[in-house]
């Protein structure tokens, strides 16, 4: 039998299609049966349809349609007419199908999960059916979106003189960031590739060779601990340019995140983005990647406690400790569970405590009874005179701070303090170029080890590393480190040096990125680029937060797939052809 082919989509029929003969094709939603007549919901990849089949008119149809259940996949041809109840749920609600010819291509099992957007199964669920969860309109047009936006961003960049290049997938372990997930040679006994974190080296390579403008769509692997908004294998959008610096990378970032929302969501987005540098990141929003859409800052009351008759404070900010506050108007913001809760929230990111302080005619809250007029007239200041409670943290500046961020955050969503549909975007600046590693006893480079330091501080490189500033970049939105990027350096002398700071020998540099310090010596242009998480951004621009919601076939947290069930042991003769056996 021929394949009765579609010539139309349900979701698109309106009222104008009446008289029409066309032929649909998709699942079957739901199916109605009542004396002499059947009542199908036909869906399709553009919405659902009714088809109609009558016992009298049409009894082989009839008897043919009799075992149809919910997600059968079948092609109907008949007439358009016009519905005699009209469904105002349905785009499509005004008409209906009467069917001439049916054409059943597959059966299925009564479905684990119903295909219906606002279907409650659970996730494990939904990930071990992910082939039937696809079929949901809300969840498939998410990846449209993605498509979409793959499309917008290759348009633009072609636009600007950029040219489309794919890296390798198999290449050399790397020794800083996340862990490689490494692939075994079988031609070359005890060796391995490792699946690339990122194309960085490559793309500098393509540089070096005169490139001049790179991107590429790029799939890329971290071994790590999983997240709401982390994968262990993503998508980045990475670019390079040569001969520029961080003035031109922004620029053309800017004209193209613009882009991207004048085209998907017709937002026109103003420019040049506004900047701040990391360590105000820091102070202010306990984060650098802070949430701009709302205020709420983070304010440093050491002076205000240094000598508080709450011994606690005042002890903590003599040992060289910190008090920082969160003031959050209203005064009756927060009932006592509700305090509750955000001070088991607050300890689950290291804090010992949660004292506040309700500021209003009358003063309350946890500390009030040990706070002297001087204390409250100056929290009364702080806060502008406002009523409202006061969120208090008294540990070492990077506890309080990762708390008070991090509760900043929960209260503007649990107060709504800005709208999910808001977009708020800026660049995060003048990075460290490294930290000390307490554990490996040695400094380590906080972007990457490529990146180009300020060219100011290369000379505190062998006197005071901890100075050093990285010419370094973050573009952040709603809260999300959306994209990062450097300035690379492209002198070999200097990446030595680098190397060196971080602890590796010349022969470990050597013996590591040797082909990399060479290819450095052969006249490189001065470089810089940026890698997008396009999971994160597909994230923002379908309005959800969970990333598996925008992944085709995710992994859970536990970096397992609940459909192939993979990771899954090898066969014996698998290891043994690539020397492998497995320990007990």
């Amino acid at each position: 039998m021929a394949l009765l082919k579609r010539t139309a989509f349900a979701g698109d029929l309106r009222e104008t299609d009446i008289g029409q003969r066309i032929t649909l094709a998709g699942w079957v939603q739901t199916i109605r049966r009542m004396p002499g007549r059947l009542f199908i919901d036909l869906r399709d990849r553009q919405g659902i349809a009714q088809l109609v089949i009558d016992e009298a008119t049409q009894p082989a149809l009839y008897a043919q349609a009799s075992g149809l259940g919910r997600e059968h996949c079948l092609s109907a041809k008949g007439e358009v007419v016009r519905r005699e109840s009209a469904n105002p749920k349905l785009a499509s609600g005004e008409i209906e199908l009467i069917v001439e010819e049916l054409q059943i291509h597959a059966p299925s099992l009564t479905p684990p999960i119903h295909v219906s957007d606002d279907d409650q199964a659970k996730e494990e669920l939904r990930l071990k059916y992910r082939y039937l969860d696809l079929r949901k309109n809300n969840l498939m047009n998410k990846f449209r979106v993605r498509s979409q936006l793959y499309r917008t961003i290759r348009n633009f960049l072609y636009d600007e003189g950029f040219t489309e290049f794919e890296t390798p997938i198999l290449g050399k372990t790397t020794p800083e960031g996340a862990r490689d997930y490494l692939v075994p040679s079988r031609l070359h006994k005890g060796k391995f590739y490792a699946l690339p974190q990122s194309p960085q080296i490559f793309k500098q390579l393509l540089m070096i060779g005169g490139a001049d403008r790179y991107f590429q769509i790029a799939r890329c692997f971290r071994d790590e601990d999983l997240r709401a908004d982390r994968q262990p294998e993503f998508t980045q959008l990475d670019m390079e340019l040569s001969f520029v610096d961080q003035e031109d990378v922004f620029a053309i970032n800017e004209r193209l995140m613009q882009t991207i929302f004048r085209e998907m969501k017709g937002l026109e987005i103003e420019l040049p983005l506004k900047r701040i540098s990391y360590a105000e990141a820091i102070e202010n929003y306990g984060t650098d990647k802070p949430d701009t859409r709302f205020e709420l800052l983070i304010d440093n009351l050491d002076e205000v406690f240094r000598q508080s008759g709450f011994g606690v404070f005042r002890t903590a900010i003599a040992e060289g400790k910190t008090v920082r506050g969160l003031f959050v108007e209203g005064s009756e913001s927060y009932s006592t569970k509700e305090l509750k809760n955000l001070e088991k929230l607050a300890k689950t990111y290291g804090a010992k405590g949660l004292a506040y302080v309700i500021l209003d005619e009358e003063i309350g809250g946890s500390i009030a009874k040990f706070l002297n007029e001087n204390e409250i007239s100056d929290l009364r200041e702080k806060s502008a005179h406002k009523s409202g409670i006061y969120l208090l943290v008294s540990d070492t500046k990077k506890v309080a701070l990762t708390v008070l961020g991090n509760l900043r955050n929960q209260i503007a969503k649990d107060k709504g303090l800005y709208s999910s549909d808001s977009y708020d975007m800026l660049w995060v600046v003048d990075f460290p170029a490294f930290e000390y590693d307490e554990e490996e006893d040695r400094f380590v480079a906080q972007h990457h080890m490529f990146t180009a330091p300020k060219p100011e501080h290369e000379a505190l490189l062998e006197t005071d590393p901890a100075a050093v500033m990285a010419n370094c970049y973050d573009f952040v939105l709603n809260g999300y480190e959306l994209a990062s990027g450097s300035i690379r350096i492209h002198d070999a002398t200097l990446q030595q040096k680098i190397f060196e700071v971080i602890g590796f020998s010349e022969q470990e540099a050597q013996q590591r990125f040797g082909f990399f310090l060479d290819a450095l010596k052969y006249g490189t242009p001065p470089h810089g680029g940026i890698a997008y998480g396009l999971d994160r951004l597909t994230m923002i621009l379908t309005d959800t937060d969970n990333i598996r919601d925008v992944v085709a076939f995710p992994k859970t947290l536990a970096a397992t797939d609940l459909m192939s069930e993979a990771p899954s042991p090898a066969e014996e003769i698998q290891l043994e052809e690539l020397h492998l056996s497995i320990e007990e």
